[in-house]
C-alpha cells in the first residue's frame, strides 16, 4: 500500500477519531466506552502538541489511515523525559507495516526531542500489539490482572518499556 508519514493536523481530527472509534465500539484494546467526537479529538491533539510531543498520522490517497502519538507519562517534573506511545490503524489494515513505520518516526522524533523512556500499554492479549512493541526493542516490565472491565469482562493490562 503506497501510504505517507506526516505530523497530524486539526483537520485529521474526524478521521482519527473515525479510527479510534471503531476501536471504542467493537475492541477492548481501549478502555473508552463511548465514541469520541472530532471536536474531542482535536482538544487531544492540541494538548500532546501544547507539550511539544508528536502526533503522526499515516495517509493514503488523501485520507489517514492510521496514526501514532506520545503523551507525558505523568503529570510531575520528575517524568519529563518519560512518554506513553499509543499507535491505531484503520480497521483491516493491520500486517501492512503501517504501524512499523508509524513508530520508526515517532521514536527518532522522541529521541531528537530528548525523551529518554517511551512507555506502551496494551490491553491483553493481543498479540499483533505486543509484537509491534517488543519488534522496537520494548521489554514487559508490568502486567496488571483484571483493571479493566468492558463487554462484560475483566481485561488485563500490560506495559512495555523501552530507552530511547
Amino acid at each position: 500500500m503506497d501510504h505517507s508519514i506526516r505530523v497530524a493536523t486539526a483537520a485529521d481530527a474526524d478521521h482519527i477519531a473515525e479510527i479510534y472509534n471503531h476501536y471504542i465500539a467493537n475492541t477492548v484494546v481501549t478502555f473508552e466506552e463511548e465514541p469520541v467526537a472530532a471536536d474531542e479529538m482535536r482538544r487531544r491533539m492540541d494538548e500532546v502538541f501544547g507539550a511539544s510531543l508528536p502526533w503522526l498520522v499515516a495517509e493514503s490517497g488523501g485520507r489517514v489511515i492510521g496514526y501514532a502519538y506520545a503523551t507525558k507519562w505523568k503529570a510531575r517534573s520528575a517524568y519529563r523525559f518519560s512518554v506513553e506511545t499509543t499507535v491505531y490503524l484503520a480497521d483491516g489494515l493491520g500486517k501492512l507495516g503501517l504501524g512499523t513505520r508509524l513508530y520508526q518516526e515517532l521514536f527518532e522524533l522522541l529521541k531528537e526531542k530528548g525523551i529518554h523512556a517511551a512507555i506502551g500499554g496494551i490491553a491483553l492479549p493481543n498479540d499483533a500489539s505486543v509484537a509491534l512493541h517488543e519488534k522496537f526493542g520494548m521489554r514487559k516490565v508490568a502486567h496488571f490482572e483484571q483493571v479493566g472491565f468492558k463487554f462484560g469482562k475483566w481485561v488485563d493490562v500490560g506495559y512495555w518499556e523501552r530507552f530511547l
